[in-house]
């Protein structure tokens, strides 16, 4: 097990504690899925009840424009809703600092304004401050001096610094460049991550995974590694589709000349673990994306169609593909199974996850890993009577953050994840 410092270690009475908390679960001013908020709450109980200072932070959504840089300060990602559900469920007061906006640069640092707030804190007359969205800042994501000056400004708020961010596994100013300037500890939560992470490290076997994403230059890096870890591999979504292309000469519509390049060497790759892929034969394919519509979608059996075959846009997986009783048997013996998959163009293409989620529950004996985001999403929107078993059953875990697993599963070492890294780099 990696050690790091831990929550448990650090003195916090009456110390003003930065929390780095990972609440990204606005979609256009809602929350749909306070999962990761209330995964959370140890951490912000535990340091209340040891007459700590709460201020928290976290990013929500991608407010900046990645082609120009600029920042869109809005409704639609900003931390009040976030604010609005921990006051109604914990009974206590925060405030949101207000900064000036510098469009279309969003904020440029942390304001002197902040400090009669802070002082209102340490006098009890408000239980916690709660930053702005941190990718509201030009510092977050900048690198270099900025991101570093934005990191120092970020420390002087506090005088601990907790990081209970796992999903946030980007090297951004707010979770790794903090750990400079403060002593920095891992929250409960960033601890239970990454035991879990073991199961997937050192797993029961056969070991099968299920990796699924819009893009192949995303994955490509766990792909390999999986296959080199896992007893097998499905894949879904576009990343499938570019592995078909790749492998079958098929033409589909939306498949990046970067992806199929990846997707070839992919499929090269996988000629030296021969029997791990298990591919899914039955395909739907879709004459259009806005949604699914008689008479624009049918089914293919991949092993049918000529090679060279032109295909409008392959939007999910047919239900029969996991009824196929080489698949089924796959399923049913494995005895860790990871998933990190949405198999089909949400939120009308659910056919392959739902058959997908209902054959892995039937194996009552596997470990059974789900990464999180649109995976953990979609599995309360279509069958919600499952995801509330899987939030307390011993043979689920649910992790927070999607991105942040494969990434573990990259590095082969949760101390090769930046975040955890800077912890421990900060305890020497």
């Amino acid at each position: 097990m990696v050690k790091f410092p831990c929550i448990q270690n650090a003195d916090l009475k009456g110390k003003v504690v930065l929390v780095r908390v990972d609440h990204n679960v606005v979609k256009k001013g809602l929350i749909h899925d306070p999962y990761r908020i209330d995964a959370t709450l140890g951490t912000l109980y535990y340091i209340s009840a040891k007459g700590g200072k709460l201020i928290l932070m976290t990013h929500i959504g991608r407010p900046r424009n990645k082609k120009t840089g600029e920042i869109e300060i809005s409704e639609n990602t900003s931390v009040k809703p976030i604010v609005e559900y921990l006051e109604s469920k914990l009974h206590i007061k925060l405030k949101i600092p207000h900064f000036i906006e510098y469009p279309p640069q969003g904020y440029l640092g942390v304001e002197t304004s902040v400090n009669h707030m802070i002082r209102e804190l340490k006098e009890d007359k408000i239980e916690g401050i709660y930053l702005p969205n941190t990718r509201w800042f030009k510092g977050e994501e900048s690198g270099g001096e900025l991101a570093d000056q934005f990191a120092h400004q970020l420390a002087g708020l506090a005088d601990i610094f907790i990081n209970d961010a796992f999903g946030s596994w980007q090297p951004h100013a707010s979770t790794v460049g903090v750990t400079k300037y403060l002593p920095s500890y891992a929250g409960f939560l960033m601890q239970k991550e990454i035991e879990n992470l073991q199961r997937i490290y050192k797993p029961q076997k056969p070991f099968l995974a299920v990796v699924a994403g819009s893009k192949f230059n995303t994955k490509i890096e766990p792909l390999y590694k999986l296959l080199e870890v896992a007893d097998y591999l499905v894949l879904g979504g576009v990343v499938y589709n570019a592995y078909l292309c790749a492998k079958y000469g098929f033409k589909i519509k939306g498949i990046s000349k970067t992806d199929l390049a990846l997707a070839k060497e992919f499929v090269e790759y996988a000629k030296g673990f021969s029997g791990k892929l298990v591919e899914l034969p039955v395909i739907i394919e879709s004459d259009v994306l806005e949604g699914k519509i008689k008479g624009k979608y049918r089914s293919h059996n991949v092993h049918e169609l000529k090679a060279g075959a032109n295909l409008n846009y392959v939007l999910d997986i047919d239900k029969s593909s996991f009824e196929i009783q080489d698949v089924k048997k796959i399923f049913q013996i494995s005895q860790t199974i990871l998933v990190n998959a949405v198999m089909g163009l949400t939120p009308h293409f659910n056919e392959g996850t739902i058959a997908l989620d209902e054959l892995i529950d039937t194996n009552r004996d596997a470990t059974k890993l789900y990464g999180g985001g649109d995976t953990m999403q979609e599995l309360k929107r279509l069958l919600p009577g499952l995801y509330i078993v899987a939030l307390d059953h011993p043979k689920y875990y649910i992790f927070t953050g999607g991105g942040a697993v494969l990434k573990a599963i990259e590095k082969g070492s949760p101390k090769g994840m930046a975040q955890v890294k800077a912890l421990i780099e900060n305890a020497k």
